[in-house]
């Protein structure tokens, strides 16, 4: 393994170039003024990160679904690409692990990332077979069933004490008193940190989820110096857990023989999944979970009525929220899929959010509706290799949650519109003014 200074030196090193490199990636571009309808479709372009900030993109979503499923789009702030659109697409899309690349040598997993460049930093979900199957396993016993009813009661501690914190007819961000905070203990938890230490944990991961927002000032050389601090931080970690493992991820990874022996780089590439998927996507379905309910009162009722509804309301809050907006593959051969014909090395990005709301596959995508007969049908966790390996760590999360509130409050109101992320990638609700009753 590199030393832990040699790493942080090459890091800093990099900052100039990446500053040039992440100030092309935060560009504001305001959504087209014109109707959607009144924009020729192969003129469409939904990988705007201000379109998801404004709430905007579900009816570019919906006119593609409808006349251009697997649409290319030539010029983008990205780069040319392909957006896959409908359900059942992306599902054979995500399962083609043969034709379609995660490997962070052809880009990674997210649209913002560049083919063969030092700024991709490898980790598992963006590692193709065997690399991937080997790295993942290797953190897999710590989503075991027997470890995840050692969570659950430390996940209903931890939801009880923060709930019994909050004020009572008094309006308070819920996103940074609630869903923040419990995530960021939980995550702490399962990488077998301290907990003093989640609030850098949580800095770090806002850094990264941020990194495609315009709104999120860092430049270039603050988002390396925050991968310094990271990596710093977690190589000391690292070779505690080598001496001294415990049932954490971090443990895990350092004690497997698949990875007990990475290298610097793609052990810090392995934090940043480990906290941005352990931690983002849960804060944000917390988050969005109170919306959907305010936003259609019939079902807030309906759950008040009914506590056993949380049960299929959890899933049914994953796919109304989709957390994770998109995944990006590339294709390693040329490939004729629905008519159209993606060239090898093309960028090819399965669009969760819009394939959660396809009505050829879901009943009322845009309703939310807590008592869904198939509530688990959606894409947010995604499908084939990489399915998310945190699904059931990340439902039992909100169950419990949900659990508690309705032992405490008679209404979470929201009251007003939440302020969101600019971002193709995390659906992240950034604040968000309540009032409990």
């Amino acid at each position: 393994m590199e030393s832990k200074t040699d790493n942080v030196t090459h890091l800093r090193d990099r900052a100039s170039d990446a500053g040039q490199w992440r100030s092309s990636r935060r560009l504001r571009v305001p959504p087209d003024s014109r109707d959607v309808y009144d924009i020729p479709v192969q003129e469409i372009n939904v990988a705007n990160p201000e379109l998801f900030k404004t709430q905007s993109a579900f009816r570019y979503f919906q006119r593609l679904r409808d006349e251009a499923p697997v649409h290319y789009c030539g010029e983008s702030q990205y780069g040319p690409y392909w957006s896959v659109t409908r359900y059942q697409d992306i599902i054979q899309v995500d399962k083609n692990h043969q034709v379609f690349s995660s490997s962070f040598e052809h880009g990674g997993v997210t649209i913002t990332g560049t083919p063969n460049s030092s700024s991709e930093i490898p980790n598992f979900i963006s590692m193709d077979p065997p690399d991937h199957r080997q790295q993942r396993k290797a953190v897999a016993p710590g989503m075991a069933p027997r470890r995840l009813q050692v969570l659950e009661s430390l996940i209903r501690e931890r939801a009880q004490e923060i709930l019994d914190q909050l004020p009572r007819n008094k309006p308070f961000d819920w996103v940074s008193n609630v869903s923040v905070e419990l995530t960021g203990r939980m995550l702490a938890t399962i990488l077998g940190v301290s907990q003093a230490d989640r609030y850098d944990l949580i800095k770090w991961s806002n850094a990264i989820s941020n990194a495609d927002d315009p709104n999120y000032a860092t430049s270039g050389a603050e988002f390396y110096q925050t991968l310094a601090e990271m990596n710093s931080y977690f190589q000391e970690i690292w070779q505690e857990k080598k001496v001294n493992p415990g049932e954490d991820l971090i443990s895990m990874l350092a004690t497997s023989p698949a990875t007990k022996d990475m290298g610097a780089k793609q052990l810090v590439g392995n934090m940043v999944l480990l906290m941005v998927g352990g931690n983002d996507t849960t804060r944000n379905s917390i988050s969005g979970g109170v919306l959907a309910l305010n936003q259609f009162p019939e079902q807030y009722n309906k759950l008040r009525a009914d506590h056993s509804l949380i049960e299929s309301m959890v899933p049914e809050i994953i796919r109304w929220q989709t957390p994770l907006i998109s995944m990006r593959r590339t294709a390693v051969s040329d490939f004729e899929f629905k008519g159209q014909r993606i060239g090898k090395g093309d960028m090819v990005v399965m669009w969760y959010l819009s394939g959660n709301r396809d009505e050829r596959a879901i009943d009322q995508p845009n309703e939310f509706i807590i008592d869904r007969k198939r509530p688990r049908e959606h894409l947010s966790f995604g499908f084939g290799i990489h399915r998310c390996l945190g699904n059931r760590l990340a439902e039992m999360q909100l169950r419990v949650v949900w659990e508690e509130i309705l032992k405490r409050f008679n209404r979470v109101e929201v009251l007003g519109e939440p302020v969101r992320a600019s971002s193709t990638v995390f659906n992240a609700i950034q604040s968000m003014r309540v009032q409990l009753s």
